[in-house]
């Protein structure tokens, strides 16, 4: 009668024949005992099972490994020193079910105390045994103790041959496994589904693709094909080589009822770029009634975010509440992650501020969402609050926060984060290093910059090309090319990045002919096409050096059409240049592709007013105004303890240190002037006269900066950065130099284009801007 409640699975029915029992003096002998003990394990009751086990007057084995396979008990090291304490039987069923359960409950490391009584009481060399105890070394990566137990197997079976060849395929040692998967043939044993789902892992661990379609056929000879962890194994095989249209014949010879494959296909096709074709796998899956799990919802989740659809992933965070997953970490991290790519950070907020089980990714998913809108404060403000909640700092929340810290060129927290990177022992990847070469080139140290390279062990292509990008920025195009020597001598090949990097610095330094060279280098020699912003840097280095009509005959020898950046710099270069044939014709085509491109609108104005066409420049505003077009206010800021202060030009009625940084122009003003300054007042592209034009280039928002820097900042701070959101012009850049010369401090300015460092009265661009 217990024996039938337990097959039909019948709880209520084992109590109450545990009460008649019990009504009739507890007469169950202990064969009988064990089977209602049994009743109430497969029940799931657990406190009446243990209950039960200690009010037996007597025990054996049998009850132990009962209790063990339940589950029902929280010490089970006390339950097997009781079960040899009491002197019952060890023998291999106790054992397997003891190793069982230590690697079901991850304490797999545990095998090893069990494998000397193992071996005292000659149960080494029995395969029941062996299988269990080569799966708990295999866990815990203990491949030569596992290859031991192996070997003194005297019968080996199917299931110990695919045991250690799993251990060995696990731990990473794939050639290995394939050896003993030879051996195994030569034993005389046939592979079954198992050990072709080994081979076709190793063989992939290996690069092995050729032999991994060797075993592909093997499996169709056997009729394999159809398992579900074989499926699996010949997708990773067919989508790892890229070959998504034998992976997909594969997959519809699977059985459809199985969610793995599903969720497989659904991520390798989003992995591969085809978004599509995942969305209508998924579809077809909900079509073949198959319930998706928390796997297939990141699957599909992901592809949402990488296909920035938005409406799409809204829709399935409706099946994800239906379908109860929203409580799942990984699931509601894929949420927040299509949130913040599609740019909808209220609802990613929302979803991780209702998130009660957060992890590092949460916080990374939210960080990364805000840097890549370019709202870098905001991200590092959810830093500082990840660090307050103690979350642990990955390599992923450094190079992210470090990136942020890039961004808005804050020097001192960036030197914080470097700091904790070291703590956290994350300073040594590569990806936090590459990090940190172009946080500190961003925030004008290119020294400390190159020291985080020449401290690599290995540098991979990011690594050079953040050295070269740094450099570049910083205009110092000969040194780009030194670097760019370097790497071509390394093992890392140059990619379109690369050359981005050289060709900027050139443009950056006017070297002509080196750029042409790497221009041409790059086509040649390495395979790459030119993409529009190669072309850009071209435009850029021939129009700024008055080769105008070389610039424009490449723009129309492009392979597809120019963009607004591409017209852009043509226009930049014919101002530069006063060639206003050109000008007219590049602004005419950018206002073709972008009738509001605010940048085009500055520069003709600015070209009018330098040729005092004062007419044309009120007809270029007024045109501005009636097209809803917004000049860019120009700003500059300055980092100092920690806190950002912004300036705009002659803005400081507010400003609580407006009369210290006043007093500081004043002097400035008057030493500078003493040293050979000389105002350039066409600078000023407003129609006044020379006393009111000079006041106003004193009042310049990097001027503004440099006074309140000079007056906040203590004097054993040698350099003083200042970040400037527009180009600077000619009289701060003359100002600036004269300044340097008597400051007796190194005065560096980002713009949008480039770094220039002003030290005893010289410039790093050498007036190249």
């Amino acid at each position: 009668m217990l024996r039938r409640c337990i097959q039909q699975k019948d709880p209520v029915s084992t109590t109450a024949i545990h009460c008649d029992i019990l009504k009739k003096g507890s007469w169950l002998d202990l064969f009988a005992t064990n089977i209602l003990l049994n009743a109430y394990v497969k029940a799931e009751f657990a406190a009446d099972a243990l209950k039960l086990f200690d009010e037996m007057p007597e025990r054996d084995n049998v009850s132990y490994v009962t209790l063990i396979q339940g589950h029902v008990c929280e010490d089970y090291v006390g339950l097997y020193t009781r079960l040899v304490r009491e002197g019952h039987e060890l023998n291999p069923y106790v054992f397997t079910s003891f190793l069982k359960l230590f690697v079901s409950l991850d304490k797999a490391e545990i095998g090893w105390w069990l494998h000397s009584p193992i071996v005292k009481l000659g149960y080494c060399s029995n395969a029941f045994v062996g299988a269990a105890l080569i799966n708990a070394y295999s866990i815990c990566g203990f491949v030569d103790s596992a290859r031991s137990v192996f070997e003194g197997i005297l019968c080996k079976d199917i299931v110990v041959w695919t045991g250690i060849v799993s251990c060995y395929v696990e731990n990473g040692l794939f050639e290995d496994s394939l050896e003993l998967l030879s051996r195994m043939g030569m034993a005389g044993f046939m592979p079954n589904n198992y050990t072709f789902a080994m081979a076709l892992k190793a063989s992939i661990g290996m690069g092995e693709f050729d032999f991994a379609k060797g075993v592909h056929g093997r499996i169709l000879k056997t009729g394999y094909e159809l398992d579900p962890n074989v499926g699996v194994g010949l997708l990773q095989l067919y989508t790892q080589l890229g070959d998504m249209s034998n992976a997909v014949k594969v997959f519809n010879e699977m059985p459809k009822n199985d969610v793995i494959p599903w969720s497989f296909m659904i991520a390798r096709f989003g992995q591969n770029g085809f978004c599509k074709e995942a969305f209508d796998l998924f579809i077809r899956m909900r079509q073949a009634f198959v319930s998706p799990n928390e796997f297939t919802f990141t699957s599909i989740l992901n592809v949402c975010a990488i296909g920035k659809c938005s409406g799409l992933g809204k829709q399935i965070h409706g099946l994800v509440v239906k379908a109860n997953f929203d409580l799942d970490v990984y699931v509601s991290n894929a949420l927040i992650d299509v949130y913040a790519k599609c740019e909808d950070m209220d609802n990613a907020v929302k979803l991780f501020d209702e998130l009660s089980s957060r992890n590092e990714v949460s916080w990374n998913t939210i960080i990364v969402g805000y840097e890549n809108l370019g709202e870098s404060e905001e991200a590092l403000n959810i830093f500082r609050e990840a660090l307050r909640n103690q979350v642990s700092v990955t390599e992923v929340t450094c190079s992210i926060a470090i990136g942020a810290c890039a961004s808005v060129a804050s020097m001192e927290l960036g030197v914080q984060v470097h700091g904790l990177a070291i703590k956290t022992s994350n300073a040594e990847k590569v990806a936090v290093r590459n990090s940190l070469i172009d946080m500190y080139a961003k925030c004008g140290d290119i020294k400390d910059a190159q020291s985080v390279f020449n401290e690599m062990e290995t540098e991979d292509v990011a690594s050079w090309n953040a050295l070269i990008s740094g450099y570049s920025t910083h205009g110092l195009g000969r040194e780009a090319l030194k670097i760019f020597d370097n790497m071509k001598n390394s093992d890392c090949k140059p990619n379109g990045l690369t050359f981005l990097g050289v060709l900027s610095g050139c443009s950056n330094a006017g070297l002509i002919d080196e750029g042409q060279n790497c221009f041409e280098s790059m086509i040649q020699d390495h395979g790459i096409e030119p993409c529009l912003e190669h072309y850009t840097c071209m435009v850029r280095l021939l129009g700024r050096s008055g080769r105008l009509e070389k610039a424009m005959k490449l723009i129309e020898g492009m392979a597809y059409e120019p963009s607004v950046m591409i017209w852009r710099a043509m226009l930049s270069a014919s101002i530069v240049q006063n060639n206003v044939e050109f000008a007219r014709r590049s602004a005419e085509e950018i206002l073709k592709i972008n009738p509001k491109d605010e940048a085009t609108y500055v520069l003709l104005s600015n070209m009018y007013a330098g040729a005092k066409q004062w007419a044309n420049v009120a007809s270029v505003r007024r045109s501005m105004k009636e097209k809803g077009v917004k000049k860019e206010p120009g700003l500059s800021w300055i980092e100092h303890q920690g806190d950002v202060y912004y300036f705009s030009v002659g803005m400081l009625l507010h400003h609580p240190d407006m009369k210290l940084i006043n007093g500081m122009l004043e002097w400035l003003n008057m030493k500078a002037k003493r040293a050979g300054y000389v105002p350039d007042r066409n600078a000023v592209l407003l129609d006044m006269n020379d006393e009111e034009k000079d006041k106003r280039l004193w009042v310049h928002s990097e001027r503004l900066a440099l006074a309140f820097g000079l007056v906040r900042m203590r004097s054993s701070r040698n350099r003083i950065l200042i970040i400037k959101n527009l180009r600077i012009c000619s009289d701060c850049h003359s100002a600036m130099k004269v300044i340097s010369s008597f400051v007796q401090r190194e005065l560096v300015i980002r713009d949008m284009n480039r770094f220039h460092h002003f030290h005893a009265g010289i410039c790093s661009c050498g007036d190249h801007w």
